[in-house]
C-alpha cells in the first residue's frame, strides 16, 4: 500500500483540527433574543455600561446577518475599544476576525484574531481561532491571495505565510496547531531555498513533540535537507554525517514506518559519499604524498564507514599495495648501518685494572 505524502497527511489533520470540539461558546446569539451568556444568564456587566455593551453587540451581530458588514465592523470595534473587559469583547473580535476573513482581507484577519488570543486567553473560542490562523497560513503558503482594495488582489504571500506559522507555534505552543503549523514552516523555508531555517524548524519539531504523529516525517525531512547539502566526496562531509544519524535515528526509532525504504536508500547513498570521501583522502596520500601510512587510515576508515559496498571492496584492494609499499619501506632505510650478522662477531670487551 503506497504511504500517504506528508502534504495529504498535514492537510487530513488540519481538516480534523479545524473541525470546532463543540459548537457552544460562552455567548449564544439568537435573533429573537440577540446576545445572552450561555444557559440564559446576562451578563455579569450591569448599569448602563452594561447595556450599552450588549446593545452595540446586537446592532453589529444584525447588521452582520443583514449583510451589512461596513456597519458591523464599526458596532464591534466600538465595543472593543470602549469595553474590552467585558465579556463582549473577545466576541467581537472574533466576529471582526471572520468578517475580515471572509472578505479575503487576509492579513488583517490574522491581526485581529492575533489580538484576540493575546488578549484573552482564557477565551472558550482560544483553540477555534488558532485555527483560523491555521487556515489563513495555509491559504496564503498555497498561493490564495488577500484582496487590496474591492476586487483587486495583493501578490502572493508565501514569507509572510511562513511567519504566521511560526507565530502559531510561539501563541499556542500546546496546540494541536504547532506540529503542524512546525513543519508546515519548514516546508516553506526550504521552498524559498531558507535551508538552515527549514533544519532548525524541523529540530524544534523533533525536540518539542517527539512523540506527535508527524514526527516520523520530520526525520525523513531533516536527513533529506542535510543530504540536499552534500556537495560530493571531494568536499566537507559535515552535512553527510548529519544526514546519516537522522537516517539512522529514524530507522531505529520508527522500524514500522511507511517511509523505511526512503530511509534505506537515503542512507545508502550517504554512506556511499562518506565512505568514497575517505578513499579520496587516501588516493591523495598514496599517489602525491607517498604517504603510505595515512593513506593505509583513511582506506581502512572507507572499509568501516561501509562494509558491503563497492567502495569498501575497492579500498580493500588497494590496501595490498600500501601494504607492499610500506613493506618495502620497512626492508631499505637510506642511511641507516645494517645490523651486524653472525660472520661478524662483536670484540670482547677488556676490563683493566689500575
Amino acid at each position: 500500500m503506497p504511504r500517504p505524502s506528508l502534504s495529504f497527511l498535514l492537510a487530513a489533520l488540519a481538516v480534523l483540527l479545524l473541525v470546532p470540539a463543540r459548537l457552544s461558546a460562552d455567548l449564544v446569539w439568537t435573533p429573537e433574543g440577540g446576545w445572552k451568556v450561555q444557559g440564559g444568564v446576562l451578563t455579569a456587566f450591569t448599569g448602563e455600561e452594561g447595556r450599552n455593551a450588549l446593545d452595540l453587540m446586537n446592532k453589529a451581530r444584525t447588521a452582520e446577518e443583514a449583510g451589512n458588514q461596513g456597519t458591523a465592523l464599526k458596532h464591534y470595534s466600538n465595543v472593543v475599544r470602549k469595553y474590552p473587559n467585558s465579556v463582549y469583547a473577545a466576541e467581537a473580535l472574533f466576529r471582526t476576525g471572520l468578517i475580515q476573513q471572509k472578505e479575503r482581507k487576509y492579513h488583517k484577519a490574522f491581526e485581529t484574531y492575533q489580538t484576540m488570543v493575546s488578549r484573552y486567553p482564557n477565551s472558550e473560542k482560544f483553540n477555534q481561532v488558532i485555527g483560523e490562523q491555521y487556515r489563513i497560513a495555509s491559504d496564503l503558503f498555497e498561493g490564495k491571495r488577500a484582496k487590496i482594495v474591492w476586487w483587486l488582489p495583493g501578490f502572493r504571500s508565501r514569507e509572510r505565510a511562513i511567519g504566521y506559522f511560526e507565530t502559531i507555534v510561539q501563541t499556542a505552543p500546546y496546540s494541536d496547531y504547532a506540529p503542524l503549523a512546525l513543519m508546515n514552516a519548514a516546508r516553506g523555508y526550504k521552498k524559498i531555498s531558507e535551508t538552515e531555517a527549514a533544519i532548525d524548524a524541523l529540530d524544534r519539531m523533533i525536540n518539542t513533540y517527539p512523540r506527535n504523529v508527524l514526527t516520523p516525517d520530520a526525520y525523513l525531512k531533516i536527513a533529506e535537507t542535510h543530504a540536499s547539502l552534500v556537495d560530493g566526496p571531494a568536499y566537507d562531509q559535515s552535512s553527510t554525517k548529519e544526514a546519516i544519524t537522522y537516517y539512522e535515528d529514524y530507522m531505529i526509532l520508527f522500524p514500522g514506518d511507511g517511509g523505511m525504504a526512503t530511509a534505506e536508500k537515503g542512507l545508502d547513498k550517504m554512506k556511499t559519499v562518506l565512505a568514497r570521501s575517505k578513499l579520496t583522502m587516501a588516493d591523495y596520500y598514496f599517489k602525491y604524498r607517498k604517504n603510505y601510512k595515512a593513506a593505509k587510515v583513511f582506506y581502512n576508515e572507507a572499509i568501516t564507514v561501509y562494509p558491503d559496498s563497492p567502495v569498501a571492496k575497492l579500498a580493500r584492494e588497494k590496501l595490498v599495495a600500501v601494504e607492499a609499499k610500506l613493506e618495502e619501506q620497512t626492508k631499505t632505510v637510506p642511511g641507516k648501518p645494517s645490523a651486524p650478522t653472525q660472520s661478524q662477531p662483536k670484540k670482547p670487551k677488556r676490563f683493566w685494572i689500575f
